[in-house]
């Protein structure tokens, strides 16, 4: 029986910490792989991904090549329109018995506002990865006593970051895998 770690996010671009905390959490949960998806547009983020589908599904490639216990899929971005996780892991329970959904604490804060949140909780195991952030009581008992936080390494690193880095000219050297530092200054992206 196959145990997935399911990891979404706009990844515009991947970064060195969404590497890092999908490997500690594969390894704190044992999990078989984690899988990276793409969303197309989040229902909960107003701004929209700055480089297009396709190069952030590349980047994503690029970054985890040849990690045997890393994949991806596209299937938000080839689904079209608002990404819900509900529709997602659904078609990921095609495929994969035992599902963990990986999401920050300040993604948690707002999980009682997901799309049918409740059947989410019987599809996956609720992965919270800790941070700083104080948990309203708004969230629910009952999802604060289903959900399983972990204790990953904080790395300081985040998409916007480089993305303003990018715009003023500094260098991200550190902060992506170097083919995704390769790609994004070969095709020039969030230069503007």
């Amino acid at each position: 029986m196959s145990r997935v770690g399911i990891f979404g996010g706009t990844f515009d671009p991947v970064h060195f910490g969404h590497l890092i905390t999908a490997q500690a959490v594969k390894e704190l949960r044992n999990l078989d792989k984690i899988i990276f998806i793409p969303a197309n547009i989040s229902p909960l983020k107003e701004v929209l991904p700055s480089a297009a589908e396709k190069h952030r599904v590349k980047m994503l490639q690029l970054a985890i090549e040849g990690v045997p216990y890393f994949d991806w899929s596209d299937f938000e971005i080839k689904k079209e329109g608002v990404s819900y996780t509900i529709d997602t892991l659904c078609e990921m329970k095609k495929y994969y018995e035992v599902i963990e959904l990986i999401i920050g604490e300040d993604n948690f804060r707002t999980f009682h506002l997901w799309k049918s949140f409740e059947k989410i909780l019987k599809l996956a195991t609720l992965l919270v990865l800790r941070r700083d952030i104080k948990i309203d009581k708004e969230t629910g008992n009952h999802i604060l006593e289903t959900a399983v936080f972990l204790e990953t390494p904080e790395i300081d690193i985040s998409s916007t970051l480089i993305r303003d880095r990018i715009k003023k000219g500094l260098p991200i050297n550190f902060l992506v895998p170097q083919k995704v530092l390769k790609y994004i200054y070969k095709l020039n992206l969030y230069k503007e």
